[in-house]
């Protein structure tokens, strides 16, 4: 075992100047990514004031912010937990068939809310209201921690833990004072995402008959002669998420004060189940089973009957998985253009201005889809009417909805790569770009790809935007499965419910990243 001496914490953030070219770039993707945001101002500000005071002061609207908040606290808090949890199973504890755990830990980022939901219902047709819809989005949001707190545990080290222990602390306060400081940033961001998801989640909340902000802002926009009243139920949704994003860059910036200096030795020491076998096992179980087994084996249950099977269109489910892919692939590539300015500056430089750039970026993913979908509506009719209902604008709307979840990955890759090797990189004659792409780029590349595979698996079970959207018979995965679940035909909805999950689980494989090796170990 080789033993040296490591930073723990984030790398130091640089405190000189960002080069006048990102900071451009960096404005230019935000001032895309505010379109909705754009568009909501307009609207709510052509409401008079009256209107607007009486729609905030209607007799339903603290229960909607009620039902809202409490919603996204409760999941955000039990996914935080079972979260990690599952991750310091799959990484510090010794299990057999080990990476078949991390890729069923990762699958249910395979299975939309409304997915699920479908499935449950089907089993359980009187599973609704608060305590379903906290059910469902625990176990379809868990793995949002999971992945980046066992990825951030997987490159961590126990030797902290250790001079705890021989400082005569028990188990549970050497976790607290050894590992926790390494895993807290990656907790706190797979949290905001968690929070960001639920606080936009339409489809499970619908299905459980759970009034929330999102589901008001389907029936405003629905009752198209009161569009005013969705708008401003939006911009509450978007102040939420300004909240959210705010705290966790606030708990972030304390995490780097705090810990900064520590350091510790390289290595990383087992855990034997022993006693605790079962429950553990049971635990990892808990997630994979209820968000994917369950749901997914009433809906093949269905299929294989033979009248779902004499049914099938083969050519209408092959056109429709690749269309997911495409739009999904192009939604990707657009988010992560979009992302890496914003993630690259957030990484590097502090300051007011960097902090307002970072949070506009995260705005997006705290808006329902149907608002960025009728946003872009409006905007491609009004500003390039060519573009009105063809891919270009859907894989926009995918960038612009899914940018967050790429900007996380890519901040954190970007983050650790020393800043030292881009100074040697300038001292030998290469200019800021070229440092960029042959230095930068290649050392954050498994971030860059992680968020991009982060953003496909979203894209292909996103449906507001989808059915707001996309070209006049361009179907997808998402539409043709909710066409037919919405009439409770869940026996043709099977087959591109399974389609659906196959396709996304191979994302959902590889950002399990069940085929990285381990650092070194050190038995228990």
């Amino acid at each position: 075992m080789t033993e040296h001496v490591i930073e723990v914490a984030a790398p130091p953030v640089g405190s000189r100047r960002p080069p006048p070219a990102l900071l451009a770039l960096a404005i230019l993707a935000c001032a895309v990514s505010a379109i909705p945001l754009v568009y909501l101002l307009v609207r709510v500000s052509g409401g008079a004031p009256d209107e607007i005071a009486s729609i905030l002061a209607r007799p339903r609207m603290p229960a909607l912010l009620l039902n809202t908040v409490s919603l996204v606290v409760t999941v955000t808090l039990s996914s935080l937990v079972l979260g990690m949890l599952t991750a310091f199973l799959l990484v510090r504890v010794r299990l057999r068939a080990q990476r078949v755990w991390i890729v069923l830990a990762a699958l249910p980022l395979a299975v939309p809310s409304y997915l699920a939901a479908f499935g449950w219902l089907a089993l359980i047709p009187g599973m609704q209201g608060f305590w379903g819809s906290f059910f469902l989005l625990t176990i379809v949001s868990t793995p949002y921690v999971t992945l980046p707190v066992a990825a951030a545990i997987r490159g961590g080290t126990t030797g902290l833990d250790d001079v705890a222990r021989t400082l005569g602390h028990g188990p549970w306060r050497a976790f607290w004072l050894g590992t926790w400081p390494q895993i807290r940033p990656a907790a706190l961001a797979g949290s905001l995402l968690v929070a960001l998801y639920v606080l936009s989640e339409f489809g499970a909340v619908a299905l459980m008959r759970y009034p929330v902000l999102t589901t008001a802002i389907q029936q405003a926009y629905g009752a198209s002669f009161n569009r005013n009243y969705a708008a401003i139920l939006a911009i509450i949704l978007v102040a939420i998420a300004m909240i959210l994003v705010f705290g966790e860059q606030r708990a972030r910036g304390r995490v780097r004060r705090q810990f900064g200096a520590v350091t510790g030795v390289s290595r990383v020491r087992m855990v034997s189940l022993r006693a605790a076998r079962i429950p553990s096992y049971l635990l990892l179980a808990v997630v994979p089973t209820c968000a994917v087994g369950i749901p997914v084996s009433v809906l093949v249950g269905r299929l294989l009957q033979a009248e779902t099977l004499r049914e099938l269109d083969v050519l209408s489910l092959g056109q429709a998985i690749a269309n997911t892919l495409g739009l999904a692939l192009g939604g990707a590539v657009t988010a992560v253009l979009l992302a890496i300015p914003i993630a690259a500056l957030a990484a590097r430089y502090r300051g007011r201005v960097v902090r307002a750039i970072e949070s506009t970026g995260y705005l997006a993913l705290g808006l329902p889809g149907i608002v960025v979908g009728l946003s872009l509506v409006f905007f491609s009719l009004a500003v390039i009417p060519a573009l009105y209902q063809t891919a270009i604008v859907l894989t926009f709307a995918y960038g612009v909805l899914f940018m967050p979840k790429a900007i996380g990955a890519i901040r954190s890759s970007v983050a650790q790569v020393p800043e030292s090797l881009s100074d040697v990189a300038r001292t030998l004659g290469y200019s800021r770009w070229q440092t960029w792409r042959h230095v930068t780029v290649r050392l954050a590349r498994p971030g860059i790809m992680a968020g991009a595979m982060l953003v496909a698996v979203t894209a292909m079970k996103e449906l507001p935007a989808t059915l707001l959207l996309r070209p006049t018979g361009t179907n997808t995965l998402a539409t043709e499965l909710w066409a037919r679940t919405d009439v409770s035909a869940y026996g043709a909805a099977a087959p591109y419910a399974a389609a659906l999950v196959l396709v996304a689980s191979v994302p959902a494989f590889l950002l399990s990243g069940a085929r990285r090796g381990r650092t070194d170990e050190v038995p228990s």
